[in-house]
């Protein structure tokens, strides 16, 4: 077992180590900075005196030795939204699992000077990669100023950005949804958009809007809501107004969520008067009432494959423009019978 250090005491240096090992400081380094050949039953007698001692390394000085800091950076926005919050978790998983810190730099406002300077911090910090949540347009067209000297990538950030791109297909999840609810029997889709300057809300809109035309079928206005459960609640007071309304897709969850309460409060049942699809499958949707059908975003596997491609690019990797992560239609009971 390790021994603890109490406030106040010295932390164990690397002589410390290799006092206790019976060896050389540089043989101490080579094990701890994997830098180097060590002999087996030497290498085991370091591990257990690092582990005895309770030896922690000294990142700069490690990032000296080996020219690796073993910590990637993370461009997230400020955001409590399930999506961003969700795919930034995905990312922290994927790297601790590869044995990966990760430092992250939050922006309020994405754009290309709050962007840029965030990247910059993290290079400060002696980054190996930088991934950048862009789900914004303008974070999309800041990444036109991503470094050279480092490794980017992007989650999101639309189909010029000038960096690799990973991204669960929002148009393919859109369009299941839209054909779900077209397959039940209804002559259109109304849909409840997220913000113009989101990007998965445009390819959300596209998806719905193309499925309706090949279809040779009439596309209602869109009613735009900001993500929350108040603007789908709004809308949803607007559509309960709507004569012969009987199918409505929702950008997010959290939108259909308010429709839900005001189709209620209107005296429309769902499903028996309406159908309701909504997009990202938050935990709540399957204890909606009634459950929601909803589209599902892996993002365990949006960090894993956001990961593999930094890594790929940290090793001088060609790597393609463009990765999709595909999207799964979950249908519960808000689609049921009418």
């Amino acid at each position: 077992m390790a021994e603890r250090t109490r406030p106040g005491e010295r932390q164990p240096s690397l002589a410390d180590v290799a006092g206790l090992a019976g060896v050389s400081h540089m043989t101490v380094s080579r094990v701890v900075n994997e830098s180097g050949p060590v002999h087996p039953e030497t290498r085991a007698r370091v591990q257990a005196a690092v582990q005895k001692l309770g030896y922690r390394p000294n990142s700069a000085a490690r990032t000296l030795v080996t020219g690796r800091s073993g910590t990637l950076g993370v461009v997230a926005l400020e955001s409590n939204l399930y999506g961003p919050a969700s795919t930034l978790y995905g990312i922290e998983n994927a790297a601790r699992e590869a044995g990966y810190g990760v430092a992250i730099c939050s922006v309020g406002r994405p754009g290309r000077s709050s962007i840029g300077d965030a990247v910059e911090s993290l290079r400060r910090q002696a980054v190996e990669g930088i991934i950048v949540i862009a789900p914004h347009v303008t974070a999309g067209r800041a990444l036109a100023a991503a470094p050279a000297d480092i490794a980017v990538v992007a989650v999101g950030g639309g189909e010029g950005a000038p960096v690799p791109v990973i991204s669960v297909d929002q148009y393919d999840g859109a369009r299941r949804a839209t054909e779900h609810l077209l397959a039940l029997g209804h002559k259109t889709v109304w849909h409840v958009a997220g913000p113009e300057d989101w990007l998965e809300a445009r390819d959300r809109e596209r998806g719905w809007r193309e499925t309706l035309e090949r279809h040779g079928l009439q596309v209602p206005d869109v009613i735009r809501g900001d993500w929350s459960p108040r603007s789908g609640y709004d809308a949803g007071r607007t559509l309960a107004a709507v004569r012969g309304l009987g199918a409505v897709f929702s950008a997010n969850d959290q939108m259909a969520l308010g429709l839900l309460r005001a189709f209620t409060e209107a005296g429309l049942r769902v499903p028996g008067d309406v159908h309701v699809a909504g997009f990202d499958d938050v935990p709540e949707a399957a204890y909606f009432s009634p459950p929601l059908t909803t589209v599902r975003q892996d993002f365990i596997e949006v960090g894993r494959r956001t990961f593999g491609l930094l890594e790929a690019r940290m090793a001088g990797g060609d790597v393609g423009a463009r990765h999709l992560v595909p999207a799964e239609l979950i249908v519960r009971e808000s689609t049921g019978p009418r």
